[in-house]
Formats: structure tokens, C-alpha cells, sequence
């Protein structure tokens, strides 16, 4: 949202109608994405009224510090309710939590209340987030939950039933494919409905579906859908994910998961794909 204003009253009016689970990370827009959201919480005690979240984009112990402490200065908070290991998309991501220190790192942060809770997210591949999963009793895992998914690379299928054997709480993004209400993918390619997207996603094994808000009209639109969940009924989903495999297979859809495009331009520099900053 360009308008800062308009972007804090797009919060407020979240929070009003009763959203409380805020999604944020250290790299979004170079941070300024989580100075607005601190802006917007600062203002009348909204802060206790939501469930804040935020992600971790460093590898090592001395970047996972700053970054908490970037993060929380610029969300104007002294705790996080749940943060998350950015972008798991790489095979090598999880020995680097462990190995460089990000995690012991992210415990310490924990034991000093700093940190409530702990997870990870990533939308390239499901055999990544198997792997990380051993890593530790994450409390959360965060991945691409989209009726494509179904048959192509399927977290859904895949990392979704063995979290839950661990009790792992699951966090749907990408239900359109990427993008807003209004932009995402699979309704701009006429692949499904926006409702039909956004239902499908809710009627996943989740606790929570991130889903981009960039004005008021989208804003509006994602309440009218949630408050009409479920939309459509066990019969109408299967018959959907049938509708939707020509489509699917070949991930034209997903491009998240089998390309570097959709990878932030930190975590490409991270992994030596594109020059550092000077």
C-alpha cells in the first residue's frame, strides 16, 4: 500500500473485525513493512489484540540476533508471539540452522522471553520441510496450501499429515498462487474462483491462512468469505481439485516451487546467486 495512512487503516480495520493473526518478516520491503505494522499496533494498545508474527532471514547466530532486534525495534514490541525461519527453500537451509547457530540462537531468544514461539516457513519444496522437520519440536510450519498443490510438489499430501503426527501447527500461503484478492494467480488465470481458492486453503488441516491484504476492497472481500466458510461442501472440494488437474501437474501455476523468481533477494545472495551488497 503506498499510502502509509491507508495502510494503517487497512489494520485497524483488520483488527476491528476481529483478523488478529499479523504476518510480517525482517526483509519485507527492507523492513519498512515492519516499522508500518509497529506504527499500526503502537497506536490505542492494538498490540494485545493480535497474534504477531515475524521471520528470521539469517543462517548464523550473530544475523539471527540482529535480526530480532531489528525486528522487535521496528514493531514496537519487546516480545514476538511466534517467529519463523524465513524461506526454507534451499536443501543445504536446514544443516545451516543448526550447523552456523541460527536455532540455538532463536532457543536462547526464547528462554529470554523474547520469543514465544518457533517454526519455519519455505514454498519450494516438500522434501525440504521433511528434512527440517526432525531439526526440532518446531511449533509451527508454514507452507504453499492451494488446490493446485493437490497434484503438483504437494505440501498439502506430503508435509501437512506428518506435522500434524507431531503436533505441529500448519500455516497455509500462496492459496492464489501468490499475489492479493485480486492479482493471485489462479483467479486471474480463470483456474477457480477466488472463493473457491480461499475455501479450499480454509478447508485444509490449518490453524491459520495467510492472505495478502493490499486495500480496503480486498480487505472487505476476505471478511464476506471467511464469514461464509464453508462455501463449499466435501463433495464440491473433490469435484474442484478433479476441475483443476490440467492445470496443476506440470506446476505452471506454482512457479514458486520450481524456479528462483519468487526466492527473496536476500536469501539468493545468501546462497551465491546473486552478487552481495556493496
Amino acid at each position: 500500500v503506498k499510502d502509509e495512512k491507508e495502510a494503517i487503516r487497512i489494520m485497524h480495520a483488520a483488527i476491528d473485525e476481529g483478523i488478529n493473526f499479523f504476518d510480517n518478516a525482517w526483509d519485507y520491503h527492507d523492513g519498512h513493512s515492519e516499522t508500518i505494522m509497529g506504527r499500526a499496533l503502537a497506536m490505542g494498545g492494538r498490540r494485545k489484540r493480535v497474534f504477531l508474527m515475524t521471520k528470521n532471514c539469517a543462517r548464523d547466530a550473530m544475523g539471527t540476533r540482529q535480526h530480532l532486534e531489528d525486528s522487535l525495534k521496528r514493531l514496537q514490541t519487546d516480545h514476538l508471539d511466534l517467529w519463523q525461519f524465513h524461506e526454507i527453500n534451499y536443501d543445504n537451509d536446514p544443516d545451516w540452522i543448526v550447523e552456523r547457530g541460527a536455532l540455538r540462537e532463536a532457543l536462547r531468544a526464547q528462554k529470554e522471553g523474547k520469543v514465544r514461539f518457533i517454526g519455519f516457513t519455505g514454498h519450494k519444496s516438500p522434501h525440504i520441510h521433511l528434512s527440517m522437520l526432525p531439526r526440532h519440536d518446531w511449533d509451527t510450519v508454514q507452507m504453499p496450501v492451494n488446490v493446485c498443490d493437490y497434484h503438483y510438489r504437494s505440501f498439502i499430501r506430503n508435509v501437512i499429515p506428518e506435522a500434524v503426527k507431531r503436533e505441529i501447527a500448519c500455516i497455509g500461503m500462496k492459496s492464489l498462487g501468490g499475489g492479493t484478492l485480486n492479482e493471485g494467480r489462479l483467479p486471474s488465470q480463470k483456474v477457480c474462483t477466488v472463493e473457491e481458492a480461499l475455501t479450499f486453503a480454509l478447508s485444509q488441516n490449518i490453524a491459520s491462512l495467510v492472505s495478502g491484504i493490499d486495500s480496503m476492497d480486498v480487505l472487505r472481500q476476505n471478511l464476506g468469505i471467511a464469514r461464509r466458510f464453508p462455501a463449499l461442501n466435501r463433495k464440491q472440494l473433490e469435484q474442484l481439485v478433479e476441475r483443476v488437474r490440467p492445470n496443476a501437474t506440470d506446476g505452471r501455476h506454482e512457479r514458486f516451487k520450481s524456479t528462483q523468481i519468487y526466492d527473496g533477494p536476500y536469501h539468493q545472495r545468501q546462497h551465491g546467486f546473486m552478487p552481495p551488497m556493496g
